[in-house]
């Protein structure tokens, strides 16, 4: 099941707390971005970020996006603004540490 366009949407119009976030669409789902940094996506109408050390802090859910891909975290509470703001900081803080 590929990701509505009104989902996308969705979840864009909640990531607005955020500048320089973009979305590239990938096979029916949607890659995402903050300052060129991809930290997740939104697949089968789900946002999933991807798993790093600072963001292990929300406890969030493992789900796997899509057959052969590797775990991230399922964002459960799409609805609070502040929140995702936060998720998406952080786990892009912890994807520059990476490098």
């Amino acid at each position: 099941m590929a990701t509505s366009k009104e989902y996308k949407d969705f979840i864009l119009e909640q990531l607005d707390l955020l500048d320089n976030i973009t979305c590239k669409a990938m096979m029916g789902e949607f890659l995402l971005y903050y300052n060129n940094v991809l930290f997740g996506g939104i697949y089968d109408n789900r946002l999933l970020v991807k798993i790093v050390d600072t963001n292990k802090k929300y406890n969030m859910n493992e789900q796997i996006p899509y057959e052969t891909a590797k775990l991230m975290y399922l964002v459960d509470d799409v609805d609070n603004k502040e929140l995702l703001k936060e998720i998406v900081i952080e786990t892009c803080k912890g994807l520059s540490n990476k490098k």
